[in-house]
């Protein structure tokens, strides 16, 4: 028997018929280990994974429909928090960590979108200079999904493949995107769902692109570019016989009135600010035994690279390897310590969305799209390039 060769047209006419094979990231793992790799790929169709961490650069373009008399809106406020309205007349953009302008700091577009979504009524505020065919200059209404022409989600930066881990060796507590760093290595932050992560069962992206279905949110969207700071890198990791991927990054996008709080969550960092749990899971195809190969690695065969937090640059000092086995175990060994570890992101959220997706394919709710256009995931050993301060 030749080995497994499968097309997306082949998966999805099992999906239409509800006799696709579909396991989760976390199932394919036992599945190869007790089948091997050439059964592993002959039984299964389709393997789902997920994520569920904060997303920052995430938030959602909203059109309000018009006043009457008319308004261009040029400066607008949701529940007191700035939104983008340099656009048409009446859309809008409204960045999840962009802080509301009263005392209530720790609320913020990322609460705005989250009472959105459970259906909340939101206070609008808008103001404009006024024009002939615009003459309205300030507007107030109460807003809802009920009552705005479209709501749609599109996030800049989600998904990172392969996140780093978060420690401080400085005498004081730092604040961060990370979480709260104690002082002297007094814990170690990580916000990455290792054997469930999408782009980490896919590292060389060869299912995943342009047009890629996917599950964001409670809901269908779409791969629509490369994110921002997308720079996928395979690093050797010192004294291991395998490589660190790290760097992919994806734009998406979905229909924010049909995404659930189940899955896309409000939340406030100590000292640093509002951010947005975003849920994400992405089917992959099995078309042969390399992409079974990948889907299936584990915990403990994935690692990522510990940095020290205390230090205000880019380039943050290295203190070494370590793998999400370890990671996921609640302590780590950094300089001879014993290091307490801690998630940002739900494991437990990432396997319910692996799960929910698995029963959507087989359910033929949800078929696979090939991507229209695939993202390089070459070597870039170039940096990503930062701002120069003159």
């Amino acid at each position: 028997m030749g080995k497994t060769k499968r097309t997306y047209q082949e998966i999805n006419e099992k999906i239409a018929r509800k006799e696709a094979v579909v396991m989760t990231a976390e199932e394919v793992i036992a599945l190869k280990d007790e089948q091997g790799i050439e059964e592993a790929t002959r039984m299964v169709d389709v393997v789902t994974t997920g994520t569920f961490g904060p997303m920052c650069s995430s938030g959602a373009f909203f059109n309000l429909g018009h006043s009457d008399p008319p308004i261009k809106m040029q400066k607008v406020w949701l529940n007191d928090v700035m939104a983008y309205g340099g656009l048409a007349a009446v859309d809008i953009y409204l960045g999840a960590t962009q802080s509301a302008e009263s005392e209530k700091n720790n609320y913020g577009g990322a609460h705005v979108i989250e009472e959105f979504i459970k259906g909340h009524k939101i206070k609008m505020k808008a103001l404009s200079t006024g024009t002939d065919c615009y003459p309205a200059r300030e507007v107030e209404a109460l807003i809802s999904k009920d009552t705005v022409n479209q709501a749609f989600m599109v996030n800049p930066r989600n998904a990172c493949q392969n996140y780093n881990v978060a420690v401080n060796q400085s005498n004081k507590k730092i604040y961060t995107y990370m979480g709260t760093l104690l002082p002297d290595l007094g814990n170690a932050a990580y916000s990455t769902s290792g054997q469930l992560s999408p782009l980490l069962k896919d590292p060389d992206l060869r299912t995943i692109g342009v047009g890629t279905r996917i599950f964001i949110g409670g809901t269908e969207g779409y791969v629509i570019w490369e994110g921002t700071q997308c720079y996928p890198q395979s690093i050797p990791v010192p004294g291991q016989e395998t490589v660190s991927r790290q760097g992919a990054t994806l734009a998406v996008i979905g229909d924010l009135k049909k995404m659930s709080p189940d899955f896309l969550q409000a939340a406030y960092f100590t000292g640093y600010g509002v951010s947005l749990y975003v849920g994400i899971g992405i089917p992959i195809p099995v078309l042969d035994e390399d992409i079974l190969r990948a889907a299936s690695v584990k915990d403990e065969e994935i690692f990522t690279e510990v940095f020290d937090y205390s230090c205000p640059h880019p380039d943050k000092p290295s203190l070494g390897w370590v793998n999400y086995a370890q990671l996921r175990s609640g302590q780590i060994e950094l300089k001879g310590n014993k290091v307490l570890t801690s998630s940002l992101s739900s494991y437990a959220k990432a396997r319910e969305i692996a799960q929910s997706l698995k029963e959507k394919v087989q359910e033929g709710l949800f078929f696979i799209q090939e991507p229209v256009q695939f993202f390089s995931a070459q070597q870039k050993l170039k940096r990503l390039k930062s701002i120069r301060i003159y």
